[in-house]
C-alpha cells in the first residue's frame, strides 16, 4: 500500500466517524426544534452563531486550518436552519416565473432543501406570503431598471410584509443547444431581449439572428421542445442543465460582469442585519421632507438611497424609500426619532450586505 493510499484510507475511517456524529448533531437539533416550536423563537440567531464559530475555533491548534474550519461550521449552522425551516414547515418558498429562471436560481442557491412555489406574477408572491401559503418569497428588485424597483416598491407598500435579505445574483450568460448539436449548426437564437442585447457583439460575430422571449428559462425550454438542432438559447448553466441543454459557448455577454438583484420577503420581522430599510410618508408641507433628512443626518446614519414614488390611485401624493447602514438597534432608535416628523412609518427591512 502506497502512501496515498494510506492517506485515503485514514480519510475513510475519519468520515465514518464523522457521519455517525453528523447525525447524533441533527439529533441534538430535534430538541432545539421542539422548544422553538413551543416559544416561537426564530430559527435564527446570529448571535448564537457567531458564538459557536468563535467557540470552535478555538478548539483547532492549526492556525492554517483555522479559515477552512470556520466554513465548515458555518456550513454546518446553515445546514441545521435548512433542516429546522423543513421541520417546522418553514421551507416553502414561492418565487415569480417558471423552473430555470433567474427568481428560481436564486431561491435554489438562498434555499437549497426548500420546497420551491412557482406564482404567475410578482403580486401572487406577496400575496402568498402574506396568506401563509409560502413561508417567505423571493423577488427580482433591478436598482438598474427603475421600473422594476418601482413595481416591487408599491407592493412592498401594499403589503404589510419584511424585507429579511438582498442577494445579488452573478450572471453569465452562455449559448445552449441540444447535446447532439455544436456550434456550426445553429442558425436561431431565443432568448430575453435584455440577455440578447448584453450578447451581441458574440451574436454578430457569429452571424446569428436572435429573437426575443419572455425569460431565458422559456427560451431554454423551447429549444430543449424544439428537437430541432439548428436552434441555441441564451440562458446560465443551471438552466441549460434543468432542460437538458448543452453550453456550445459559456460567457458570450460583452465587457462588464453582470448580476441581478433579489429580496427576500417574510411576515417574520428581522432582528439581525447591517442595512436596513424605511417606507415613510409626510405631510404635504413646505420642508417636511428635509426633516427627515437632516434627522438621518442629525443622528450619523449613512443613507445610501433615498427615493419617491406616487401612492397609487392619489395623484400628487407620494411615499418614499430609503435605504441605510445600521443594525436593528440603530433602526429601532430611527423609528423613534422620525415618528414626530413623517405621517405613517414602518420598517421595511432589515438585512445583511
Amino acid at each position: 500500500m502506497n502512501q496515498l493510499e494510506q492517506a485515503r484510507q485514514t480519510i475513510d475511517r475519519i468520515d465514518q466517524e464523522m457521519a455517525h456524529l453528523f447525525e447524533q448533531r441533527m439529533d441534538a437539533v430535534q430538541a432545539v426544534i421542539a422548544y422553538k416550536k413551543q416559544t416561537g423563537m426564530p430559527i435564527q440567531d446570529s448571535g448564537r452563531e457567531s458564538a459557536v464559530i468563535e467557540k470552535n475555533l478555538g478548539r483547532i491548534q492549526n492556525p492554517a486550518y483555522a479559515p477552512f474550519y470556520a466554513d465548515y461550521i458555518r456550513y454546518n449552522l446553515s445546514l441545521s436552519r435548512q433542516y429546522q425551516a423543513q421541520v417546522l414547515g418553514q421551507n416553502r418558498i414561492a418565487y415569480p416565473g417558471m423552473a430555470g429562471c433567474y427568481a428560481h436560481i436564486a431561491l435554489q442557491r438562498l434555499f437549497p432543501h426548500s420546497e420551491a412555489l412557482p406564482y404567475s406574477s410578482w403580486s401572487e408572491v406577496f400575496d402568498a406570503v402574506e396568506a401563509g401559503a409560502a413561508w417567505a418569497g423571493i423577488i427580482p428588485f433591478e436598482e438598474h431598471h427603475a421600473d422594476e424597483v418601482s413595481s416591487v416598491l408599491d407592493l412592498c407598500y401594499q403589503h404589510n410584509l419584511y424585507v429579511t435579505a438582498m442577494y445579488d445574483l452573478p450572471i453569465v450568460h452562455s449559448l445552449v443547444a441540444l447535446p447532439d448539436t455544436n456550434l456550426w449548426k445553429i442558425r436561431q437564437v431565443y432568448s430575453h431581449p435584455l440577455a440578447i442585447r448584453q450578447s451581441e457583439n458574440f451574436l454578430n460575430t457569429m452571424g446569428l439572428s436572435a429573437h426575443p422571449m419572455p425569460s431565458s428559462a422559456q427560451a431554454a425550454q423551447f429549444v430543449a421542445k424544439s428537437k430541432d438542432p439548428s436552434l441555441a438559447a441564451i440562458t446560465c448553466s443551471e438552466t441549460a442543465a434543468l432542460y437538458g441543454l448543452t453550453e456550445l459557448v459559456k460567457g458570450i455577454h460583452t465587457g462588464q460582469e453582470y448580476s441581478s438583484r433579489f429580496i427576500v420577503i417574510s411576515r417574520s420581522r428581522p432582528t439581525q442585519g447591517n442595512h436596513f430599510s424605511l417606507l415613510f410618508t409626510v405631510d404635504n408641507q413646505p420642508g417636511k421632507l428635509a426633516q427627515v433628512i437632516q434627522e438621518i443626518g442629525r443622528g450619523g446614519y449613512n443613507m445610501e438611497t433615498i427615493q419617491s414614488h406616487v401612492r397609487a390611485g392619489q395623484t400628487g401624493a407620494y411615499y418614499f424609500y430609503a435605504e441605510l447602514t445600521g443594525t436593528a438597534q440603530d433602526a429601532q432608535t430611527l423609528l423613534k426619532q422620525l415618528k414626530p416628523i413623517c405621517h405613517t412609518l414602518r420598517l421595511l427591512g432589515l438585512y445583511q450586505l
